[in-house]
């Protein structure tokens, strides 16, 4: 369950949309538990699968209704999203609120669908395959999502590594 609510928090952005993200997600998955098939990822892609078609639908149907006029020129001026291993620490000894903000700004400046993909890799440590299936996404398009948020990443925490004497 923390996996998932991580997840959320990070599509999200608000712990309060994080916990109804969760709590939907969990209630879909109790109502179709009979329909689970244990494919190659278990219950838990399943449960991110879940998870992000839930928060995706969510984004679609909120699209589709009413917006101030204030909201409806802030939404044009904003830059849009594109249409389109191991985890990297341990996560139990992951504390977030220690974690340069830099980084954090960094992940957080990544498009929603790089840094989905970049943190189901590098933090919950889920194959490529499984997070293809999770996303119904080809696994090209994994391997190219993650390649490309792990160079964006790269080049503005330039400075950081530099600062920790790590090389480029």
């Amino acid at each position: 369950m923390d996996a998932v609510y991580r997840m959320a928090l990070q599509l999200a952005k608000h712990p309060d949309e994080a916990s109804d993200l969760v709590q939907e997600t969990y209630l879909k998955a109790i109502r179709a538990s009979e329909r689970f098939e244990e494919k190659g990822g278990g219950m838990r892609s399943w449960l991110f699968t879940i998870l992000h078609h839930t928060f995706y639908s969510r984004i679609k149907r909120e699209k589709k209704g009413p917006m101030a006029v204030e909201e409806f020129y802030e939404a044009d001026e904003r830059e849009s999203a594109p249409d389109e291993a191991p985890p990297a620490w341990d996560l139990r000894s992951l504390d977030w609120d220690h974690v340069d903000e830099r980084i954090k700004k960094a992940i957080d400046d990544l498009s929603p669908e790089h840094r989905e993909v970049l943190l189901l890799w590098g933090v919950e440590g889920m194959k490529y395959r499984e997070i293809a299936t999770i996303l119904d996404v080809p696994i090209g398009t994994i391997m190219s999502r993650l390649h490309r948020s792990r160079k964006v990443l790269a080049d503005s925490l330039e400075e950081v590594a530099g600062e920790l004497g790590w090389r480029s």
